[in-house]
């Protein structure tokens, strides 16, 4: 939990930015004149560095190109400062709406860090909670336990996962008075903490819809839909390599059987990544499992220590 970000006062006719991610192929950064998007960003320096890192992220092209006219609002804001022109105050709260491991608290990381590097947030860090963070048992103890989450994200971002819990229970849940005592924090301290709430995109919706005062609250809307089968083998394939595995070409359609199986049979919380993650660590220990049974009087080579197999790759619900 350690990132960065900003925040600031919305107008409530101030126009909503909804951005819808489709996954495409990720853009490449080259060492000379790294790129986002086609357009050229500093070869050196803390922004090139997160442009690198948003990179390596598969898909997200939407989210890479919000990353860019951020950074261009604030370049050019210290430039018409220093050219005695008003800078026009920008809010930057956020709506995160799709299914798990679709890369959402990840982003929210990389933009903390990009607002840090531009001077927007004073420390930078991520402060993420859930609902059991911030309800407390009797009257009064949810307000305290939140306003203790907001002062710990002073400075930075906090990231409300699954938001929409604070509304299930009703206007007699002490979810309510969470709301209500974080819709106070960004008036409170307009600039200096952002807030991202994050979920499932129907629920979001309803959870936004509860209060006619939040959707105003929060400029920036982004979808996180499900990734394609291909974009899945190349995370699991990038997952891999930093551990010196391999996938050799049946372990990789074996891979796209289990992703396609998952993905029929559970179409309305697919995991993606998750998913992906959870696999892999648990072919692996059945890789581990299998060389020692087939080496038990000696030591596997360097090959065989590296590749993951088919029989290695098995979806066990327990474990997911």
């Amino acid at each position: 939990m350690n990132i960065r970000v900003v925040a600031g006062d919305t107008p409530k006719s101030s126009r909503q930015i909804n951005v819808v991610l489709r996954n495409p192929e990720p853009v490449s950064l080259s060492e000379a004149e790294p790129q986002i998007n086609g357009k050229t960003v500093p070869a050196q320096g803390p922004f090139a560095d997160i442009m690198k890192e948003l990179d390596q992220m598969v898909g997200l092209e939407n989210v890479k190109e919000l990353v860019y006219e951020i950074y261009a609002l604030l370049q050019i804001g210290q430039f018409r400062t220093e050219a005695g022109l008003a800078a026009s105050q920008q809010v930057y709260h956020m709506v995160f709406k799709g299914n798990p491991g679709t890369g959402k608290t990840t982003v929210a990381r990389i933009i903390a860090k990009l607002f840090h590097a531009m001077g927007l947030l004073q420390k930078g860090h991520l402060v993420e909670v859930e609902r059991a963070d911030l309800v407390g048992e009797y009257i009064g103890h949810t307000a305290l336990k939140t306003r203790e989450l907001i002062k710990k994200a002073m400075g930075g971002i906090l990231f409300i996962d699954e938001a929409y819990s604070l509304a299930r229970g009703g206007e007699k849940d002490f979810g309510k008075e969470a709301i209500d005592t974080i819709v106070k924090a960004m008036e409170d301290y307009k600039n200096q903490f952002v807030l991202i709430l994050a979920g499932y995109s129907e629920e979001m919706d309803f959870f936004l819809a509860t209060n006619p005062g939040l959707p105003s609250r929060f400029p920036i809307m982004i979808d996180f839909p499900d990734y394609a089968i291909d974009q899945l083998v190349q995370i699991a394939e990038g997952m891999v390599k930093e551990r010196d595995y391999t996938l050799i070409p049946a372990s990789l359609m074996k891979l796209r059987q289990l992703l396609a199986a998952e993905k029929m049979n559970d179409t309305v919380a697919f995991s993606n990544a998750r998913f992906v993650r959870n696999l892999m660590e648990k072919s692996v220990r059945y890789q581990a499992v299998r060389l020692l049974g087939q080496y038990a009087n000696s030591s596997p080579g360097r090959q065989e220590l590296m590749t993951i197999k088919p029989e290695d790759m098995r979806v066990d619900k327990k474990s997911f």
